[in-house]
C-alpha cells in the first residue's frame, strides 16, 4: 500500500511559503513528498528476502532465474510473455520457459512453466506465431500458437511446440528439431516471421558471429537463405537473439526501412552484453545493410537492457511494434542480490525509426499505457544552481519527464539525484562539454554486484534546439532514461537501500534553467 505523505523534509520546511509554493526559484506545484512502499531490513537478510528491491510496472518472476524474453505473441487479446527461467533455483541453468499474460502491458499474471527439457535438450530462447492460416496443419477450424524454440542438448537445433488453448498447454511436435545442427557450436534463438511478398514464414537465426536466414512454407520444413554480418557491426562477442522487422520512418508517409537486431555478448557499449541494429532492406532472401560495415549503432547504451525481441501478433489496428528486454547483463546476472527472484524485464517500450542529423535512428518510448497507472502529479520549474536552493521529493516508483534549457548554462553537467539519501546517490543527466545523456551508478547504493557495477555510462546527445528533454522511469532497483524523441537511451540496475528514496535537480560548477520538470508516482495496483 502507498501512504500519502503531504510532509516536507525539515530542513526544506523554512524555505517554503504557507501555501507550499518555493520561494524565490521557481514555482512549485502541489509542493509534497512522494511516500515510498513499505520496505523492510536493506541487503543481506536472505530470509526475508528484498521486496523493497521488486519492482512496479517491471515483470519479475515470483521466484527463481529469469533472462531472456521469448515467444513473445499478442493473441486474442492477450500479450504472452514467455522467458528463459530456471524453475528450481536463482542461477542460470536447467532452462524452461516461463509464463506470463497482460492485457495492458503493465499488470502481469505469471502462469506454470509453458516448456520444459526433454530428451533433446534444454529449452533455450525462441519465439512464437500465431499460425492464423494453419499452413502448419497442426490446428482444426481454430488458430493457435506455435513456438519456435533452440532445444540444447549435446548440439543446437530448432524445434517447434503448439498450443491451442491460448499458450496455456503445449504439444512438441513429433518431429523435432525441425532444423538439425549444421554443426556450429552456437546456433540459436530463432525468430520467426510471416513475410507478406513471398508468402512464407522467415527465419532470423545466430550462428556464431552471424544471422543466418531460413524460409518454410508451413513451419515444419526450413530452407536456409543467406546469411549476414561475418564483416558488419561489432564483434566483440557471440551474437545472440536476432529480430528482423519493418519500420516506418516517422513523419516520412509511405517510406519503411527494415531493421536487425543482433544482442552481443560481450562487447556492449557499457561493458558485458549489449544490443546493437542496423538499418537496411530485406528482399525476402538477403538483407542488406544501408550502413558502412563498420559503423556501430547501440539499442541501449546502459548495461542493463539485454536480448530484446518484438511481440508478434499485434493487430493492424493497433499498428505499433513493440518490445522489451532482460534487465540485466551477463558480467554480473548471477550475482543480482534480489531474493527469491533473480531478474526482471524492462518495461514494454514503442519502437520507430526517426531521421536525424546522423541519418535513420531506433528510437524507444515506453508504451502509453504506462501513463495510466500515473499518480499525483507534481510540476516545478525554476533556476537550479551548485549549491542553491532546489526542491526535494520522496519516492521509488516514479515517471517524470524534464527539459533544461543549455541557452544561458554555466553549469558543466546538471540533471537529477535520485534514491538519495545524502550519501547514496544516483545521477541521471547531461554533460554539457562531452555532450552526453549520462547515468552514474558509483554510489548508487549496493554498488558490491561486481568491480564492473559502479560506473558511469553515457550517451553522444546533441539537441537540436538546445533544450536537453529527457524522460526518466524509475522503480525501486532500475532507472530507464530517454533522450529527445527516444534515440538515446540508458537502461541501468541500482540497488539502494530503502531511505534512498529522495530525488532532487542538480547543476555543478554554475546555473542551469530547469523550463519543466514533471513528477507522477506509478501504481499498478
Amino acid at each position: 500500500m502507498h501512504h500519502p505523505d503531504d510532509s516536507i523534509e525539515p530542513h526544506r520546511q523554512a524555505r517554503l511559503g504557507r501555501r507550499g509554493f518555493l520561494l524565490g526559484t521557481g514555482a512549485l506545484v502541489a509542493t509534497g513528498v512522494l511516500a515510498p512502499q513499505p520496505r523492510t531490513a536493506f541487503a543481506g537478510d536472505s530470509s526475508a528476502g528484498t521486496p523493497y528491491w521488486r519492482p512496479t510496472v517491471h515483470f519479475t518472476p515470483e521466484r527463481n532465474w529469469m533472462n531472456d524474453p521469448n515467444g513473445m505473441v499478442h493473441f486474442q487479446g492477450e500479450y504472452h510473455l514467455f522467458f528463459q527461467h530456471n524453475p528450481h533455483g536463482d542461477q542460470w541453468g536447467n532452462m524452461s520457459w516461463g509464463h506470463a499474460v497482460s492485457h495492458d502491458l503493465v499488470h502481469w499474471t505469471e502462469l506454470p512453466v509453458a516448456l520444459s527439457p526433454d530428451e533433446l535438450g534444454a529449452i533455450f530462447s525462441g519465439s512464437a506465431v500465431v499460425d492464423h492460416d494453419n499452413t502448419s496443419g497442426l490446428f482444426d477450424a481454430e488458430p493457435g500458437i506455435v513456438a519456435i524454440y533452440t532445444n540444447a542438448g549435446q548440439t543446437q537445433q530448432q524445434s517447434i511446440a503448439y498450443s491451442t488453448d491460448r499458450g496455456r498447454t503445449w504439444t512438441k511436435y513429433a518431429g523435432n528439431p525441425v532444423i538439425e545442427n549444421p554443426g556450429v557450436a552456437d546456433f540459436r534463438d530463432p525468430k520467426v516471421f510471416w513475410h507478406d511478398e513471398t508468402e512464407r514464414w522467415i527465419m532470423s537465426l545466430a550462428e556464431g558471429d552471424r544471422i543466418s536466414f531460413y524460409a518454410s512454407p508451413d513451419l515444419l520444413n526450413w530452407e536456409r537463405l543467406s546469411e549476414f554480418g561475418s564483416d558488419q557491426g561489432a564483434h566483440g562477442g557471440v551474437w545472440e537473439c536476432p529480430d528482423l522487422f519493418r519500420l516506418p520512418v516517422e513523419g516520412q508517409p509511405g517510406r519503411s526501412k527494415w531493421v536487425l537486431i543482433v544482442s552481443i555478448n560481450p562487447g556492449g557499449p557499457a561493458g558485458g552484453s549489449g544490443m546493437q541494429y542496423f538499418v537496411g532492406e530485406f528482399d525476402g532472401t538477403r538483407f542488406r545493410n544501408d550502413g558502412s560495415p563498420g559503423e556501430v549503432r547501440w539499442v541501449d547504451q546502459g548495461a542493463d537492457f539485454y536480448a530484446a525481441v518484438t511481440w508478434a501478433g499485434i493487430p493492424e489496428s493497433d499498428g505499433r511494434r513493440l518490445w522489451l528486454g532482460w534487465m540485466s547483463n551477463w558480467t554480473y546476472a548471477s550475482e543480482i542480490p534480489t531474493s527469491p527472484w533473480r531478474g526482471s524485464m524492462s518495461v514494454p517500450r514503442e519502437l520507430s525509426l526517426i531521421e536525424t542529423g546522423a541519418g535513420l535512428r531506433v528510437a524507444q518510448r515506453p508504451v502509453a499505457e504506462l501513463e495510466r497507472v500515473r499518480r499525483r502529479p507534481r510540476r516545478w520549474s525554476g533556476a537550479v544552481s551548485d549549491g542553491g536552493a532546489a526542491p526535494e521529493f520522496r519516492g521509488s516508483e516514479l515517471d517524470m519527464t524534464t527539459e533544461f534549457r543549455l541557452t544561458g548554462a554555466s553549469a558543466t553537467s546538471f540533471g537529477l539525484e535520485v534514491f538519495t539519501d545524502g550519501e547514496q546517490v544516483t545521477r541521471i543527466g547531461y554533460d554539457v562539454t562531452a555532450r552526453q545523456v549520462f547515468v552514474e551508478r558509483t554510489e548508487s547504493g549496493d554498488t558490491t554486484v561486481s568491480d564492473a557495477f559502479p560506473a558511469r555510462h553515457a550517451a553522444e546527445h546533441v539537441p537540436d534546439d538546445g533544450v536537453v528533454r529527457l524522460r526518466i522511469l524509475m522503480d525501486r532497483c532500475c532507472v530507464e532514461v530517454f533522450g529527445d524523441r527516444g534515440q538515446v537511451v540508458l537502461t541501468d540496475l541500482v540497488f539502494p537501500a530503502p531511505k534512498g528514496n529522495r530525488v532532487r535537480p542538480f547543476a555543478d560548477g554554475g546555473r542551469v534553467h530547469l523550463d519543466s520538470w514533471e513528477i507522477y508516482e506509478l501504481n499498478a495496483h
